[in-house]
């Protein structure tokens, strides 16, 4: 079992405000990266702060998508990639590289990634949320941040 999991924490639609990755080889997590990301004007939703907890504070210094891009693409690139709710990580990833006239098709992953929900849904489980499932598979989590998130869906991927 050779992957990547990845998770973003958005500050307003689509705009990364954290990400968190974890590669995998063989079965092992092999590397982790997390990295906070001021998002285009350092702007914030308030619902979004709610659920994650990251301000506009928190990221005044950090470096912009296209500054961590390099990180992204190298733990990425002709990797499988999994996410929970893959189509939400996934339009995050496309549409911040499309603002930062990145080309997505030289990531060379495929057009859909895996996705942990899809497989806990056909597994049964009711309901799919990842706080849901690491209960049930007694996976540590600390939702909503970045790492944490990555590394539970690397668990989730790797005891389907």
């Amino acid at each position: 079992m050779t992957f990547t999991a990845i998770d973003f924490e958005t500050a307003i639609g689509h705009h990364p405000c954290s990400v968190g990755i974890v590669t995998v080889e063989n079965g092992v997590i092999v590397d982790e990266f997390v990295s906070l990301i001021k998002p285009p004007n350092n702007e914030y939703s308030p619902f979004t702060i709610k659920v994650h907890g990251i301000y506009p504070r928190d990221t005044a210094n950090a470096k912009t998508f296209a500054q961590i891009f390099p990180e992204i693409q190298k733990r990425l690139q002709n990797r499988i990639v999994v996410a929970h709710n893959e189509s939400f990580d996934r339009a995050v990833l496309m549409k911040s590289m499309a603002l930062y006239g990145f080309n997505y098709e030289q990531l060379n992953v495929a057009p859909k990634w895996e996705c942990t929900v899809k497989i806990y849904k056909l597994k049964g489980f009711k309901p799919t949320k990842l706080s849901d499932c690491c209960h049930a598979m007694n996976i540590k989590l600390q939702h909503h941040e970045a790492l944490s998130d990555a590394r539970a869906c690397a668990q989730l991927y790797l005891r389907r």
